[in-house]
């Protein structure tokens, strides 16, 4: 195993130039603001192929000051692939229009009984093929000027840091992942008819670009792992997610700005929206990519 010295030297040495953009790393691990690039507009051959090492890079990248209208948002989410919909929009509330599929609505105000996302999670696992990656583009930030941030964690390096002895235990398990812990019994929300997704998923992954192996478990939407009784799956996934949650080496925090729009890779980085400014209110959209079955 490399020691911590190695591990810093490798990060250093593996810095990318960039000619066409500007990226500011918000920590060693994880996070990276982006300048120079202008989401209004179709992006050009290099500079979407240094977008996307960034990406690959930094796993959360933050743009602000865009202007962008919901096209402009799904166009530059359509540069990476297929749009994810959401389960959400297979199960409106009575009365409430279905809107665009592709565009999931992110808003907390006063009358708010919850916010979707408070808790650690990496975005509809439950999927059988979840969102690789998601860009969260708010337009309204609370009034007092600051809250609602959102704090990230890199997945790879809490695969990394477990023992030898635990990552062969992990090896071949897989975890199952269902819609309804969030959704009906985090929010309320009735399943729609033939009920949420629910997909089972390794326990650790393999990142298909990068190659780099992650663990894939999350306290949003996994209920337990398979082959294991429920006490030990319980015990398991209780330490896994205090190991993913706890550390802050592994982790950076975005405050939001109006206009601001982050895209995180869902594969390898959690996430937690903080609900700290109510009554105030915080608003924007999420769009999503499809990205495959997450594999070994």
């Amino acid at each position: 195993m490399a020691s911590k010295a190695q591990v810093r030297i490798a990060r250093t040495e593996g810095k990318r130039a960039y000619k066409t953009i500007g990226v500011s790393p918000l920590t060693p691990v994880i996070g990276a603001e982006v300048e120079g690039v202008d989401l209004s507009k179709p992006l050009g051959e290099a500079q979407l192929a240094e977008v996307k090492h960034a990406f690959a890079d930094h796993l959360v990248l933050v743009f602000r000051d865009q202007k962008l209208t919901r096209e402009d948002h799904k166009r530059f989410g359509r540069s990476f692939g297929k749009l994810h919909r959401h389960p959400y929009h297979s199960a409106p509330k009575e009365g409430e229009p279905k809107g665009d599929p592709e565009i999931l609505p992110i808003k907390a105000d006063q009358n708010s009984r919850y916010v979707a996302g408070e808790g650690w999670h990496a975005d509809v696992t439950c999927d059988e093929e979840p969102p690789f990656g998601s860009m969260l583009y708010i337009t309204q930030i609370p009034e007092i000027g600051c809250g609602g941030d959102t704090c990230f964690l890199s997945a790879y390096e809490a695969y990394e840091t477990l023992s030898p002895a635990m990552k062969s235990f992990l090896e071949g398990l897989d975890a199952v992942h269902d819609g309804a812990k969030p959704y009906t019994g985090g929010y309320g929300k009735a399943a729609p008819e033939g009920g949420w997704p629910k997909t089972k998923h390794p326990v650790i992954a393999r990142h298909p670009e990068t190659g780099r192996k992650l663990l894939y478990v999350n306290r949003g939407f996994t209920t337990h792992i398979d082959g294991l009784t429920p006490a030990e799956s319980a015990g398991l996934l209780d330490m896994l997610w205090r190991h993913l949650e706890s550390n802050p080496v592994f982790q950076c925090r975005v405050r939001w700005e109006p206009d601001t729009l982050v895209f995180w890779d869902n594969r390898c980085a959690q996430h937690h929206a903080v609900w700290d400014y109510y009554p105030y209110s915080r608003q924007g959209e999420r769009v999503s990519i499809v990205g495959g079955r997450p594999g070994r």
